[in-house]
C-alpha cells in the first residue's frame, strides 16, 4: 500500500510510519516542515504526484489552551487543514482516515462510554475545531474515516500520560488529577488500526482506544508506577478545577466504539497491559 501520512514527527503519526514501513508499505512521511497542510496548493500537488492508496491525517494542533486564546489558527489547522487533505485523497482516488479526539464531546455524564450515539458538544475551541473538521472532510471525501481517540502515551510523547514513568524514575514528585477520566490510548496499538482502517477504506466514524474501564490522572500514574516497579513516588492529587487553565476540558471523556467489531475488528489489548510494554522500554 502507498501511503502518505501527516504529522509523522508526532506522537501517533511516528509510531504510524514506523509500522506501515515493518508491514512492507510505500510510506511518505511528512512533517510539518515537509507539509504544510494548510497550503491547499502543496497538498493537492503532493497527493497527485505521489498518488497514494491512502492518506493517514495525524496533523494536528494539539495544544489545547493555546488553541482556546487563537481560535482562529486552531480552526486553520484542525478544521480547513484537514478538509484540504480530504480534498486531495478524493482527487487521487484515495482512502483518507483522519485522527480527532475525545474532547468533541463536553464530559458531563458521569460513569457513561461516549459512543457514536452521543451528540458531540465540544467545551473548547479545540474541541470545536476538531469537530468542524471531521464534518468537513466527511463532506469533501465520502472515503473519509473519522477516529476520535484521547488519552495517549507512548514513546516521545511529551503529555502528562507519555512522561510519567520517566519523571517518576527521577525522583520527580508527581502532580495528577483525580477527577478527570478517559480511556488511555497506546500510540503503537492505536497506529496499527489506524492503518486496518486505511486498508478496509469502511467509511464512518470509529472510536479507537485501548480495552478497559478507563482511569483518571491519578489512576494512570499510580498504575504507571506500579508496572514500572518504582518507589517512593510521591503523588500530589489535585482537582481539575485547582488547575486555572485557559480551556475547559470534559470530565469524562472515555469512549466506546460501536461498530469496530461488527466489521470484524478485535478490540484492543486493555490498557494496562499496554502499559506494561511501554514501561519496560
Amino acid at each position: 500500500m502507498r501511503v502518505i501520512i501527516t504529522g509523522a514527527a508526532g506522537l501517533v503519526g511516528s509510531a504510524l510510519t514506523q509500522h506501515c514501513r515493518a508491514r512492507g508499505d510505500e510510506v511518505f512521511a511528512f512533517d510539518r516542515e515537509g507539509l504544510d497542510i494548510t497550503d491547499e496548493r502543496a497538498v493537492r500537488e503532493t497527493f497527485k504526484s505521489l498518488h497514494p492508496d491512502a492518506a493517514v491525517n495525524c496533523a494536528a494542533w494539539t495544544d489545547v489552551d493555546s488553541c482556546e486564546l487563537d481560535p482562529q489558527r486552531a480552526f486553520l489547522v484542525n478544521s480547513q487543514g484537514v478538509e484540504a487533505l480530504a480534498t486531495a485523497a478524493r482527487l487521487s482516488a484515495a482512502s483518507f482516515v483522519t485522527v480527532s479526539t475525545d474532547y468533541v464531546f463536553d464530559g458531563r455524564r458521569e460513569n457513561h462510554f461516549y459512543t457514536q450515539r452521543d451528540e458531540p458538544h465540544p467545551l473548547s475551541a479545540y474541541g470545536a475545531a476538531k469537530l468542524e473538521g471531521e464534518r468537513r472532510a466527511q463532506a469533501a471525501c465520502a472515503r473519509t474515516s473519522v477516529v476520535r481517540t484521547g488519552w495517549l502515551f507512548g514513546q516521545g510523547g511529551k503529555n502528562f500520560l507519555a512522561t510519567v514513568v520517566e519523571r517518576a524514575r527521577r525522583g520527580e514528585a508527581l502532580r495528577a488529577i483525580s477527577d478527570s477520566y478517559g480511556t488511555p490510548t497506546y500510540a503503537p496499538d492505536l497506529a496499527a488500526r489506524l492503518r486496518e482502517l486505511a486498508e478496509l477504506d469502511l467509511p464512518g466514524i470509529y472510536h479507537v482506544v485501548n480495552a478497559g474501564e478507563g482511569a483518571s490522572y491519578e489512576g494512570f500514574a499510580r498504575a504507571a508506577i506500579e508496572v514500572a516497579d518504582i518507589s517512593d513516588v510521591r503523588i500530589e492529587t489535585v482537582t481539575a478545577d485547582a488547575l486555572p487553565r485557559p480551556a475547559p476540558r470534559p470530565r469524562n471523556s472515555r469512549l466506546r466504539c460501536l461498530i469496530s467489531e461488527a466489521i470484524g475488528l478485535r478490540p484492543l489489548r486493555d490498557w494496562r497491559e499496554a502499559l506494561a510494554e511501554f514501561s519496560s522500554r
